[in-house]
């Protein structure tokens, strides 16, 4: 027979289980519920966009604009008494941009719209006066040898001509489907012949950028138009001495018909730039110590540097800002986490990961006790999908971590689970390669691959602000759930499938050391 004793015991002890867990769930409901109301009725969202964007402004790894940004979000931290500092991992090729013009002079007059590309050589202080030329239909190797001197002191065409700028889908809505298809065809077969015609003259579409260089052109003309009205893409020169830039896809088309129908344009040039030589590059890093597991880590992820055809708003500007007001927002309520909270500002991602897979190589101590990183990267949307990253468990701690978003944000992702294993992309990939749970919080497009991604268009402009608020209150409140978890998340991996493209079994994606010196053992 039980004694009183042992029933009055018993039930003690389970009043104190239950209170102990009632209060618990009351302390997470009142973080949660302080998290939203902070997101919604304090939002710092625009005044961060505006200072980087607009003030700051683009940040190619190398640049005065890149370390202006880094200084900018320590000084950020420090106001709102987050700890913070940049780490130097390497050192890069330093420039800075200067203005672009570019007018054609005959044969008639009009400003064009252009752009130097990152690290262009500059133009004499006066500028470049030239006609422009167009490659002509090779024969052979030994064809483009005897043409090639015909460039010397000239502006040379290297993109193909496009047929159309309007992009497909303007098409799809008003064409004719056989004029649709008219013009699918016609473009297919220009594209094919220019490719070919490149390969007849025996160099790749690199190799022949050196060749114009060593034959004397005055400069090379480029256009990488994205398929979108007015958009053009904006990467680097592989120039040395003589300038490289990108014209808009409408200007280039008209100086191209204009060459190939023998009223020669002339482009007057002005491109100004700065080669600064050498210079450190740094990951901004932030800090919230953990009181009770102060070595165990919740990682928030975005990459700061932007290519700088624009502004790089929605690459990444808006994951900036997004791990910012997360950041700001957990130091107000809930200042003591139970795991520690950094933060990543990833420099040098646009140019391979380099930033995050620095930091992965050279903290082995905090990558072995990384809770989970969240990692954004893919424009201005709403999160729409999180995928389990090819861990065998994520669907246990994920949707523990996702359980009090509040429904209106959870209902809108799509969860895949177990996922696989991302082996680039994003920074997500330099942790997922070194075996810790990291997941990417994929956005909503609003055209971000057409319009903005990488172009000359990504600007202050393009932010969905409403968008990027739900996504605060999602990472937050994953970061808050992740950082009180009782348990360490589970690194077990899934057994990847076959490929069937090699018919072996894939591999996990093995971690890459980072490019330290960039531009400069090139």
């Amino acid at each position: 027979m039980i004694s009183n004793k042992i029933i009055r015991n018993t039930f003690l002890a389970l009043f104190l289980m239950t209170f102990s867990m009632y209060s618990q769930n009351k302390e997470e409901n009142k973080v949660v519920e302080d998290i939203i109301k902070e997101a919604n009725e304090n939002s710092q969202l625009e005044s961060l966009a505006h200072h980087l964007l607009d003030v700051i402004g683009p940040r190619l790894v190398g640049t005065p604009q890149m370390k202006q940004a880094n200084d900018w979000v320590v000084d950020t931290y420090d106001d709102w008494g987050i700890s913070a500092e940049n780490e130097q991992w390497g050192e890069w090729k330093a420039w800075e941009r200067g203005i672009t013009h570019v007018d054609m002079v005959s044969p008639r007059v009009q400003s064009l719209e252009g752009m130097q590309l990152a690290w262009s050589p500059s133009t004499p202080q006066e500028g470049i006066t030239a006609e422009v030329i167009a490659i002509p239909r090779i024969k052979d190797s030994l064809d483009f040898v005897k043409w090639l001197p015909n460039v010397k002191g000239k502006f040379v065409l290297t993109s193909m001509k496009q047929i159309t700028g309007r992009p497909d889908e303007n098409w799809e809505e008003f064409a004719t489907e056989t004029s649709y298809e008219r013009m699918k065809q016609q473009r297919d077969s220009l594209t094919k012949e220019w490719l070919q015609n490149i390969a007849r003259t025996g160099y790749g579409r690199r190799g022949i950028i050196k060749a114009f260089e060593d034959a004397g052109a005055a400069g090379i003309l480029s256009s990488y138009w994205s398929k979108g009205f007015g958009v053009n893409r904006i990467f680097s020169s592989r120039t040395e001495n003589i300038p490289t830039l990108d014209i808009e896809m409408e200007d280039y088309t008209m100086l191209y018909r204009l060459a190939e129908s023998g009223n020669a344009p002339t482009l007057k040039v002005v491109a100004q730039s700065k080669d600064l030589g050498v210079v450190p590059t740094f990951n901004t890093i932030g800090k919230i110590e953990g009181k009770e597991l102060p070595n165990e880590y919740v990682i928030l992820s975005a990459h700061l540097d932007s290519w700088d055809g624009a502004t790089g708003a929605t690459d990444n500007g808006t994951g900036t800002i997004l791990m910012m007001e997360v950041m700001r927002i957990l130091k107000k309520v809930y200042p003591n986490p139970k795991r520690t909270i950094l933060v990543g500002h990833w420099g040098s991602e646009e140019q391979g990961l380099n930033g995050s897979r620095a930091f992965v190589e050279d903290h082995p101590e905090i990558v072995e006790h990384v809770q989970a990183v969240f990692n954004q990267d893919n424009g201005t949307g709403r999160v729409i999908e999180i995928s389990g990253a090819g861990y065998l468990n994520a669907y246990d701690y994920i949707s523990r971590w996702m359980y009090p978003v509040p429904r209106e944000i959870k209902d809108q992702i799509k969860t895949d689970f177990p996922g696989s294993p991302s082996s680039g992309g994003s920074d997500n990939a330099s942790f997922v390669a070194a075996g810790v749970p990291a997941f990417y919080l994929s956005a909503l497009d609003w055209s971000y691959r057409k319009y903005t991604w990488h172009t000359n268009r990504d600007t202050y402009d393009k932010i969905v602000f409403d968008d990027v608020r739900s996504n605060v209150i999602l990472t937050a409140i994953m970061a808050y759930m992740a950082s009180e978890d009782p348990n360490l998340a589970s690194r077990e991996k899934i057994v990847l499938p076959i490929d069937p493209r090699t018919g072996e079994q894939k591999i996990w994606p093995e971690q890459r050391s980072p490019k330290r010196r960039g531009g400069l053992d090139d």
